[in-house]
């Protein structure tokens, strides 16, 4: 317990840059409640502090909590804010995570630059959590635990008590008499980190006492693992990666099946995107690495989709299997094309003469096939499908690319080419076409 002082947290914020502010993730539960007394028991914290309680709707009780910890903030004498977020399960979504994905989505708009976000997970709470990946068939990254420290929105996040036992936090909490909320939820074992709590790690802490020390140690060696082989992933990845962020084929054939497994995992972990399964990188390997040159192979997970279009590995959101077609109402600035994208019209130096544009009677059509257009500063008329493969579209993209017809005359490709006959150049007298992605 002589750990459990406002030094602790002090240690814990030196690691970031000087924070204007300090949001407390405040449940009610002793843990968040001995995190909140220590820093108002320092001065030079308790100024900084906003108390945070985040209300999912989850619990009948969960209104009187909210009340309990202003109550208990404003008698600490720090400031307090109560969010309300929308935990219901999205597909493929559990409960829990719904809820743990909804509440630090609400945690992470609050921080503005260097802010700090404390959350008060402790060293059993780091051991349920490698256990949890361990029977999940995690890799190094899962099993590496919860990190001390992270990046979070535009600041940070730091959990100053991951080292500390739960007996310590409890020992503190009875002797500074502090009054918390228990949720009745956290009885149930009908989730999987309940079940590990309530019956698995009391079991298996008889027999090894200092299971959770050991555990946490054994995370932090696979966290420094992890860390050696991201940088080795990076370096794969300089020469590996396009500008357009997708993936050299011919690179990654080259390299052994360890390494080509681990530069997919590094390249989608930069594009925010969950880590594929081993069947997923099984499938990627030999039905999309090893296909044609000239085939358009794709392997779907529930959340994107991997696609090769010649040398090129595409991770591509699940957008729309059609165009959205119709006519461009006048005066609006935004065509929806798809569900996740729109086409805009903006002013430029080069495009259709802002005239034209305003005045004619404007269409937007999927392709049909046969569809040509003469373009400016090139001879006779060319086919779409030849300036498609010319250019090194990929066949799904064509497909999802606006045919912008003026009076019934097509006059644009997308944001690709304009046809001759309504191009212009005039200094912020033409209009000119971006197609903008949602998110």
């Amino acid at each position: 317990m002589d750990t459990l002082t406002p030094e602790l947290i002090k240690a814990a914020l030196a690691a970031t840059p000087a924070s204007p502010q300090i949001f407390i993730g405040y449940s009610g539960g002793v843990d968040s409640h001995v995190l909140l007394h220590l820093c108002a028991s320092s001065a030079m914290l308790k100024r900084r502090v906003t108390a945070v309680y985040v209300h999912h709707g989850l619990q009948a009780e969960a209104g009187q909590w909210a009340v309990h910890c202003e109550k208990v903030a404003h008698g600490l004498g720090v400031s307090f804010k109560s969010l309300c977020v929308n935990a219901r399960p999205q597909t493929g979504e559990s409960p829990e995570e719904a809820a743990r994905n909804a509440r630090y989505a609400a945690l992470a708009a609050l921080l503005g630059q260097d802010d700090v976000l404390l959350v008060a997970q402790h060293r059993e709470d780091q051991l349920e959590t490698v256990l949890l990946q361990l029977f999940r068939g995690s890799g190094l990254r899962g099993l590496s635990g919860m990190p001390e420290r992270m990046a979070f929105g535009a600041g940070w996040l730091l959990r100053p008590l991951l080292d500390i036992p739960k007996q310590a936090i409890a020992e503190y909490a009875q002797s500074h008499s502090l009054g918390w909320v228990e949720d009745p939820s956290n009885q149930h074992s009908d989730y999987d980190r309940n079940f590990l709590r309530n019956e698995i790690v009391p079991l298996l802490k008889r027999r090894w006492p200092a299971l959770d020390k050991t555990v946490a140690r054994a995370a932090g060696h696979c966290a420094e693992a992890q860390t050696l082989l991201h940088r080795f992933a990076g370096q794969l990845s300089d020469t590996a990666i396009n500008a357009d962020h997708t993936l050299s084929v011919s690179h990654l054939l080259a390299l052994p099946d360890v390494e080509q497994k681990l530069l997919v995992r590094h390249w989608l972990q930069g594009l925010g995107e969950k880590m594929p399964s081993q069947n997923v990188l099984k499938r990627l390997q030999s039905e999309v690495l090893a296909a044609r040159a000239d085939a358009a192979p794709l392997v779907s997970t529930s959340g994107y989709q991997l696609r090769r279009y010649q040398d090129k590995l595409y991770c591509l959101r699940p957008d729309a299997t059609a165009l959205l077609a119709g006519v461009w109402p006048k005066g609006q600035q935004s065509f929806a094309i798809t569900g996740q994208r729109r086409l805009a019209c903006v002013p430029s130096s080069l495009g259709i003469a802002k005239a034209v544009w305003e005045q004619a009677h404007v269409d937007i059509r999927a392709r049909q096939g046969g569809e040509k257009i003469r373009l400016p500063h090139r001879q006779g008329r060319h086919s779409l499908k030849n300036l498609y493969q010319e250019a090194g579209v990929p066949p799904w993209e064509r497909e999802l690319t606006p045919l912008i017809y003026l009076d019934g005359q097509l006059a644009a490709v997308g944001a690709n080419w304009i046809g001759a006959e309504f191009y212009c150049e005039a200094e912020a007298g033409c209009m000119a076409f971006v197609v903008q992605t949602a998110g």
